[in-house]
């Protein structure tokens, strides 16, 4: 863990995965996170996972993936008694993360402006599917149903098998890195002028955002986006190559890059064919010239393919599966995951991957596990100021 949000407390009361990945990301920067769970299960993703004995103990592999560094208290906010025990809490927070659906928290008298009066200074960040406002405001959004307005269904897969979904929820992630961006840059003002912000992060907006280059080829050149599978639109050769053994990404996106490459794979002659000469027309018979290119690539695999070229300065990597990045010496070798041992519901060692960045040189690991639902009661409530009974309440 680093300590670059050391002694901010956050208040995460989100569930499954881009509430969590937010308040996870402020915890591996230093935050005190308490995740604030409803009884009697807590967060959904505790029963969410590919191990259905820890899903039944309350530890599922997808609460596992997002939630270590936290604490865990468990409050029933729709009880008054919960709520004013919230509110003990939100007097000593700096930034709260809620995932609701718009309007939950101001049915339960506790939306932003009512905990304003207990803290004015609250950085109050709000993630939904598609914002506070507007028509779609109250509906449901799970992660694919983002990917399919947004667009990026459209565009993922081959023209023959698109529209598809990307094979892991990357518009709840992206909702997660935008609300923990601007909860940090919140915090920043709030240090600065006392004031807090109301933060309302939109899934379909933040994956609209990281939809820049599709977009723009559509607002600017007026060019609708198609699906291409492994192809990139702006350069060929650029994408995935079959070798001797395994598929190769190539990007040989520059032209000497791609004369380089030529020669590399024994077809020098490639570099002066006419079909290939520029980089638009090799965009316009990227097909033909993927054909040579993978029959010269056959004569050895994916990993000697890789190593030659990025030695000759074309960027190559194998395709590999999650098991197989994972025992990277890249990966390993810069701490990317981390372990623990005696995990409540496990009978082996945790480990959780952090987030992708490092600090001074140090990866910012999480200092504790994921909590046990309530994990953390005593020590949270016991720490608390003495109660303040001229607060106004709900």
């Amino acid at each position: 863990m680093t300590d670059l949000l050391s002694g901010i407390r956050v208040l995460d009361l989100t569930n499954v995965l881009a509430g969590p990945y937010c308040a996870y990301q402020l915890a591996l920067l230093g935050a005190d996170v308490i995740k604030v769970e409803a009884p009697p299960g807590g967060d959904l993703a505790r029963q969410l996972g590919a191990s259905p004995e820890l899903n039944r103990a309350g530890m599922g592999a997808s609460f596992l993936a997002q939630n270590a560094g936290k604490r865990s208290v468990v409050l029933d906010l729709k009880n008054p008694d919960g709520r004013e025990r919230f509110l003990d809490l939100v007097a000593t927070a700096d930034a709260l993360v809620e995932n609701f659906r718009p309007g939950v928290m101001e049915r339960l008298g506790l939306g932003h402006k009512k905990l304003r009066e207990t803290r004015p200074s609250l950085v109050y960040c709000a993630i939904s599917g598609f914002g506070q406002t507007g028509p779609m405001r109250g509906n449901p959004a799970y992660d694919q149903i983002i990917q399919g307005l947004s667009g990026i269904m459209s565009i993922t897969g081959t023209p023959e098998t698109a529209p598809l979904r990307v094979g892991y929820p990357v518009a709840d992630t992206l909702g997660g890195l935008v609300g923990a961006f601007a909860v940090a840059a919140a915090l920043v003002k709030q240090k600065t002028t006392g004031e807090g912000a109301f933060l309302d992060v939109s899934m379909l907006e933040c994956t609209l955002s990281a939809l820049g280059w599709p977009v723009s080829n559509y607002l600017t050149a007026g060019v609708e986006p198609r699906p291409m599978g492994n192809e990139n639109v702006t350069a060929a050769p650029s994408g995935a190559f079959r070798t001797g053994e395994g598929l190769l990404n190539i990007a040989a996106n520059k032209q000497e890059q791609f004369v380089t490459l030529c020669g590399l794979i024994g077809r020098p002659e490639l570099a002066s064919d006419p079909r290939f000469t520029e980089r638009e027309t090799r965009k316009r018979n990227r097909a033909a010239l993927k054909v040579l290119i993978e029959d010269a690539l056959a004569g050895a695999s994916a990993a000697i393919w890789e190593e030659k070229l990025n030695r000759a300065g074309v960027p190559a990597g194998r395709v590999l599966t999650i098991p197989q990045v994972l025992e990277e010496p890249q990966v390993t070798e810069r701490a990317m995951a981390t372990s623990f041992e005696g995990v409540s519901g496990m009978d082996r060692p945790l480990t959780v991957v952090r987030g992708g960045f490092m600090v001074d040189g140090a990866a910012p690991v999480p200092a504790k596990p994921p909590p046990r639902l309530g994990e953390h009661m005593d020590e949270v409530f016991a720490a608390l100021p003495e109660r303040d009974t001229s607060r106004a309440r709900a």
